[in-house]
């Protein structure tokens, strides 16, 4: 008899990429992204004090204010950011992840990654492709971590703050995020 169940996994999947990387096809004008990305950065800013001393500290400031996410074992997520020097533009990039594990369902949320030492934005700038767990020490911030971090205290090379989730995404899981930088968003 015919097993059924590789056929349904392969078809849920194709479905959650589909949506996952469906933007890709859509992706916004970078007029549109930069303007996401100033408004992502000031709602984060203003409601996080150590967010917005990590902002004036930072050499820059890589910013993805949409990343759509999900998964069924199987998963995946993507969105396009926006890299500053101060109010300049330094590029436009993209993060995806894949992940597998237990894991069921969708959600959006966006991401800022200060980055504070020129060796974070050296290794951004000089690779074709940065690994989240490789490179500069990134540390993802939490209330709990914020809650201990001071000016005397900041020295890692890149602090991300998650924010904005929405939806619900259940299970645990491995997955590795690679940020790319696109000529063109």
């Amino acid at each position: 008899m015919f097993n059924k169940k590789p056929l349904v996994l392969a078809l849920i999947v194709g479905a959650l990429a589909t949506i996952c990387w469906g933007n890709a096809a859509r992706a916004a004008s970078p007029e549109d992204l930069n303007k996401d990305s100033d408004e992502a950065l000031h709602t984060l800013t203003s409601t996080n004090p150590v967010a917005s001393d990590l902002a004036g500290r930072a050499k820059e400031i890589l910013i993805f204010p949409n990343i759509v996410k999900a998964g069924l074992i199987f998963g995946g997520a993507y969105g396009e950011g926006v890299l500053k020097r101060g109010p300049q533009i330094d590029g436009y990039y993209n993060s995806v992840t894949g992940s597998w594990g237990l894991q069921a369902g969708a959600q959006s949320y966006g991401y800022v990654v200060f980055l504070m030492s020129d060796k974070a934005v050296k290794y951004v700038h000089q690779t074709h492709g940065w690994e989240i767990g490789t490179g500069p020490t990134v540390v993802v911030m939490n209330t709990g971590a914020a809650k201990n971090l001071s000016s005397s205290t900041l020295k890692d090379d890149a602090y991300a703050y998650i924010f904005d989730q929405q939806g619900l995404m259940a299970g645990i899981n491995i997955e590795g995020t690679k940020i790319t930088r696109i000529h063109n968003p």
